[in-house]
């Protein structure tokens, strides 16, 4: 019997079982989307919920930036038209079919009450007067409000992802993590290839998490900051229109 034909056969057929356990013992896929197909449907819940809250701030966050760097710029130019020393019927009559700021909308609020009270009372009494200033304070309050309330809309779910998102995240975390010593156990195995997968999708739950948090936080303390310099500028001109028009009121009644 030739030794070396022996030792081929024996040598061959272990070389080729080492092949194929190193072959068959496949990588499991670490790439963002490899680990979100292989994650648990609670952990792709979780994630398709943050990129969701993610998305939606972020479209939030765009719109109310460029609404506010709107109304600032309409609003400059409205005072300076306002305080130019021009007729203030004039410029009602120019901007009340289509007032497209807030300043102007609480402008034309006023100024549509008190055309509607003047052209009904010549001379009106004590007491008329009064009661026309107090409407007119009422419906700028109003109109103020009103406009208040739209460049605040949607800044509650801003609050609401910088608050929660977090936790949500952490929910998959602790989920993923749970998911890991599940497949500990049942495969008795406690090598890297088989934790790695549940506790990087637990990690990455939690990245998502902050990723939806930390941009949500911050613009919800700028745009909320924002929307407070506009709102005591608005109160500014009720306030001195509303001087003007009591000014006017006094010069009716002497």
């Amino acid at each position: 019997m030739n030794p070396d034909a022996t030792a081929g056969a024996l040598t061959a057929p272990v070389g080729d079982i080492a092949a194929t356990g190193l072959g068959g013992a496949a990588a499991p896929d670490m790439s963002i989307m490899g680990l979100f197909m292989q994650a648990d449907w609670v952990v792709k819940l979780v994630v398709i919920l943050l990129l969701l809250a993610s998305f939606w701030s972020w479209a939030i966050i765009i719109d109310k930036l460029r609404r506010l760097r709107r109304v600032q710029v309409q609003a400059d130019q409205f005072e300076e038209a306002f305080w130019s020393g021009n007729s203030i019927d004039d410029l009602y009559d120019r901007i009340q079919a289509r007032p497209d700021h807030p300043l102007a909308l609480v402008f034309v609020a006023a100024m549509r009450e008190w055309r509607r009270a003047t052209e009904r009372l010549a001379v009106p009494g004590a007491a008329l007067a009064t009661g026309l200033q107090e409407r007119i304070s009422k419906v700028m309050r109003v109109a103020l409000n009103r406009e208040l309330d739209g460049l605040e809309r949607y800044l509650g779910f801003l609050a609401t992802v910088g608050s929660t998102a977090p936790f949500v995240g952490l929910f998959g975390t602790v989920w993923g993590i749970m998911n890991s010593f599940s497949s500990i156990a049942i495969s008795k195995n406690t090598s890297l290839s088989v934790v790695a997968p549940g506790i990087a999708e637990a990690l990455f739950a939690t990245a998502l998490g902050l990723v939806a948090a930390i941009p949500a936080v911050i613009a919800y303390n700028k745009l909320s900051s924002d929307v407070g310099r506009f709102q005591g500028r608005l109160e500014g001109f009720a306030d001195e229109f509303s001087a003007i028009l009591s000014r006017q009121v006094d010069e009716r009644r002497s």
